[in-house]
């Protein structure tokens, strides 16, 4: 799943998706005082747009042109709220310590032996901050998927590899809140929500 295939998977619809904000971040957000936060993948700006309604500073990163755009073309949010930027967050890591929240909604982070890329977006988080990870439950899964799963993290593996300055707040599968896209069979979504400890 690399730049070519997402950027031909929104160029073949006019749009990919709802432009609603993913349950889950709904759920564990709502009530956390706003600040920066990063949205991973953010697609065509959904969670970004609700975030910078509620009071966020949104930095929102994908690695589709075409999901940018649209995302941009979608933006009601009061001006200068949030920064649309086209970036690979596996190759190149968001600033340390900048993210009162790191937002990463079924985002397909690929495993690496040393955790590169994973590493880079808990070090995004600031003292004090938030991270948000949902997946979709491998059970959900059909058999004859183009990648394996395996291959990427699920939100209990970074759980497991959070050191003693994080505390897990949330690791748990539980169904979701709205209905999954058309086409999908997804019920259930799995959820890591973590603090990292204040300096």
């Amino acid at each position: 799943m690399d730049a070519q295939f997402w950027e031909d998977k929104y160029r073949a619809q006019e749009q990919l998706f709802s432009g609603d904000p993913n349950g889950v971040l709904v759920a564990e957000v709502t009530g956390l005082a706003p600040g920066q936060a990063l949205d991973v993948g953010c697609g065509e700006g959904g969670d970004a747009l609700w975030l910078a309604g509620r009071g966020w500073q949104v930095t929102a990163v994908d690695i589709s042109p075409t999901a940018l755009a649209r995302a941009a073309a979608a933006a009601t949010e009061p001006a200068g709220r949030v920064s649309w930027a086209r970036a690979d967050l596996t190759a190149t890591p968001p600033p340390a310590g900048s993210f009162d929240l790191v937002s990463v909604q079924y985002f397909p982070l690929p495993r690496r032996p040393d955790h590169g890329p994973l590493r880079g977006l808990l070090s995004a988080v600031a003292p004090g901050g938030t991270l948000l990870v949902v997946g979709h439950d491998l059970a959900d899964l059909p058999p004859d998927l183009p990648f394996d799963p395996g291959d990427y993290y699920q939100p209990a593996d970074i759980a497991a590899l959070l050191g003693d300055d994080w505390t897990v707040l949330v690791n748990e599968t539980r169904p979701r809140v709205v209905p999954a896209p058309p086409g999908t069979h997804h019920t259930h979504d799995t959820v890591l929500r973590a603090l990292r400890a204040k300096v």
